[in-house]
């Protein structure tokens, strides 16, 4: 199963994510011109199962589509790594050495994949290169395609949340600059940074949507804290190590975080907004989509139907 290849095939993407409450599932449809369309976003409340998954399939015609998932935070791993020195075709099998050091499980019980960091392309000198890996056990793999398959929904990919979130940021970045997003869901905040479209970094910070919302004011606020003080070190780290890209903006996706962007923006020297899908997708017809709690619960899943196929822009 490929977590981060770029797809060959030209049908629209239906992407189907399990959440603890149900499944949300999306697709994008992009026209040669203009804003990328959302042409369904249905929600299936319930505990994610071979029943409810068959019910979704059924209602939104799933065989017309190619269909992918995305894993859970805690379903793999994700790291930035150093390239081994072999020709391109053969890094992924090189890798399998490299990761044998690095997993917290046997790499004989991992699915992995690898994804280019580019390098500066004005360098003088070339430094060395380095590669993201994907990793997660075969088990969970395994799991995640059966019950696909138990309820007749053929997968052609399982996604993960950072290539996801990567397509929605790639719709936003201004020309020449990079662009830092920042999400949060239940398994915690996911900040990414990217430039041209590709992907250049990737840390969770151990704060969770309900912990946004809480009610009581101090216990928020101290979240924002630690959501503050993890993006200061991460974008300064960032800044350091690719200091060719100049990041325009910390873009906030979608979560009803009263105060967050307003606190941030306080505390941080990047300049901060917050996302409302409309102002970079077409939602006509879609008031499944409509205020910023919807457009959380949606947003891996549309990111994830962002995939952009081979040789498309």
């Amino acid at each position: 199963m490929r977590f981060l290849r770029k797809a060959q095939q030209t049908e629209a993407w239906l992407a189907m994510v399990l959440q603890r409450d149900g499944i949300a599932a999306a697709s994008v449809r992009r026209p040669p011109v203009g804003k990328p369309a959302v042409t369904l976003a249905s929600f299936f409340a319930g505990a994610a199962s071979i029943d409810s998954l068959e019910k979704a399939a059924r209602e939104l015609h799933s065989a017309s589509y190619r269909c992918t998932t995305v894993l859970a935070g805690g379903d793999y791993q994700f790291m930035s790594v150093e390239a081994p020195n072999v020709p391109r075709a053969e890094l992924k099998a090189a890798m399998r050495w490299r990761l044998k050091d690095i997993l917290d499980f046997p790499v004989d019980d991992a699915t992995y994949d690898v994804l280019d960091i580019p390098l500066d392309p004005n360098a003088a000198v070339r430094p060395q290169q380095s590669i993201f890996a994907v990793a997660s056990r075969n088990s969970v793999i395994q799991a995640r395609q059966k019950l696909f398959t138990q309820a007749k929904i053929r997968l052609r990919t399982i996604d993960i949340p950072e290539m996801a979130q990567r397509n929605v940021s790639a719709l936003l970045e201004p020309e020449g600059r990079g662009l830092a997003m920042l999400s949060f869901g239940e398994d915690g905040g996911l900040l990414t940074v990217s430039w041209r479209g590709e992907l250049y970094l990737s840390r969770r910070i151990d704060v969770t949507l309900a912990q946004l919302l809480d009610a009581d004011q101090e216990r928020r606020h101290g979240s924002f804290d630690k959501i503050t003080l993890e993006l200061q070190r991460s974008l300064d780290n960032f800044e350091r190590q690719f200091s060719f890209i100049s990041v325009a903006k910390l873009v906030l996706a979608p979560s009803g975080a009263e105060g967050l962007q307003d606190y941030l923006a306080g505390n941080l020297y990047t300049r901060v907004e917050t996302l409302d899908l409309a102002h970079v997708l077409d939602l006509e017809g879609i008031p499944e989509l409509e205020g910023a709690a919807r457009q959380q619960r949606f947003f891996l899943a549309i990111g994830a139907a962002l995939r952009v196929e081979e040789g498309t822009a």
